[in-house]
């Protein structure tokens, strides 16, 4: 029964020859039988033990989260070509068999495995799609207070806006106009909040137009 001594070449043959048909040591998704086996094993298995090394480095994928693996641990020795409950003619192997208790057991596998998926899935960090803007805004004359257009262009503040670098620009008659970047967040900011809220100081600004739009 079981694989014998996991850390000398005959029990990790014997694990080769046995994990040459399949991807676990019990069902059809990673368990504690794995856990167990993984941890008997020690460290990672030569190259030439070709089936063993593939498995080993799967379930070590799942090192952080061995915990809350399906299954029950069961001492090494359990497991193996005499403990898995497989006789040589059997075809225990295939998904589809008839068997009803077997699909269901198929079924449930496949499920915990859907689980374990969108468990680690929903850990990882969500990113944020963000672009960066650059605007001109025009003054109605070379009369108008540039500093005042700036600040009131900065106090529009929102959720997803940040304000950047800002600069005068020359355009004709002594006329300068606003030059000013910002980072918005794509699904919190569009470029209709800016010009709406931008055009509402217009008693200062005659325009806005949208000199650059890149995605970061």
């Amino acid at each position: 029964m079981g694989f014998g001594d996991l850390k000398n070449k005959t029990g990790l043959q014997a694990l080769n020859e046995f994990l040459a048909q399949k991807s676990y040591i019990e069902g059809y998704v990673p368990s504690q039988a794995d856990v167990v086996i993984f941890h008997a094993v020690a460290k990672s298995p030569s190259a030439d033990l070709v089936h063993v090394a593939r498995w080993y480095n799967h379930v070590k994928s799942y090192s952080k989260d061995f915990g809350s693996l399906p299954g029950v641990k069961k001492p090494a020795s359990e497991y193996g070509p005499a403990g898995d409950g497989n006789n040589g003619d059997d075809d225990d192997d295939d998904l589809f068999g008839s068997d009803d208790e077997d699909a269901e057991e198929v079924a449930r596998l496949k499920q915990e495995r859907l689980e374990a998926y969108n468990a680690k899935k929903a850990k990882k960090p969500t990113l944020i799609a963000k672009s960066n803007i650059i605007l001109d805004v025009k003054p109605w004359d070379d009369e108008t207070d540039m500093k005042e257009l700036e600040k009131l262009v900065r106090s529009i503040e929102a959720d997803g806006l940040l304000w950047g670098t800002g600069k005068l620009v020359p355009v004709a008659y002594g006329i300068k106009k606003l030059q000013i970047s910002c980072v918005v967040e794509d699904d919190k900011i569009s470029t209709d909040f800016l010009e709406e809220h931008i055009l509402a100081f217009d008693e200062y600004i005659q325009s806005m137009d949208i000199a650059a739009f890149n995605k970061i």
